[in-house]
């Protein structure tokens, strides 16, 4: 895990990958758990035996779960004390490759731009990788946006 001080420190790493996450399994029971928080019961991420005989041969995660995982991604990479941290919200993000159940799942956190807010705030624009270990191609790439206050 890495910490950062400040966002004066925070300021000096725009440009570069800051963290990389722990990584974190995908298992049918979060799978199952997804969706029944979300209603999402589509037969590729719950139903196992019909997975099996789909396109990907096995269950694969709803890619708004691996999405939703960021929060973890970004708490086991980063302690960056402040008073306040605020999701902002996304600009882009993709689902560039399945994730089957079993898979392992971490993110690399790359610090785009780290603009001024009033009351010692910054928003905090992140390039997060998803990789799935393993494969070649990330699971998902986002932009995420995030509010800091000192």
């Amino acid at each position: 895990m890495r910490t950062i001080a400040t966002l004066g420190e925070l300021k000096t790493l725009v440009g570069q990958e800051v963290a990389v996450s722990e990584w974190i399994e995908i298992t049918q029971e979060r799978v199952n758990r997804f969706a029944d928080a979300t209603g999402d019961h589509q037969w590729i991420h719950v139903d196992v035996e019909r997975a099996k005989a789909g396109p990907f041969g096995a269950p694969i995660a709803h890619g708004f779960l691996t999405l939703s995982l960021m929060p973890t991604f970004f708490e086991s990479a980063l302690h960056m004390p402040s008073r306040i941290s605020i999701n902002y919200g996304l600009n882009k993000v993709r689902f560039t490759s399945p994730v089957p159940v079993g898979s392992r799942l971490r993110a690399r956190m790359t610090l785009k731009a780290c603009d001024p807010l009033p009351d010692d705030g910054a928003q905090l624009t992140w390039t997060v990788v998803v990789e799935r270990e393993g494969s070649d191609k990330p699971a998902c790439v986002a932009e995420s946006l995030t509010r800091r206050y000192a």
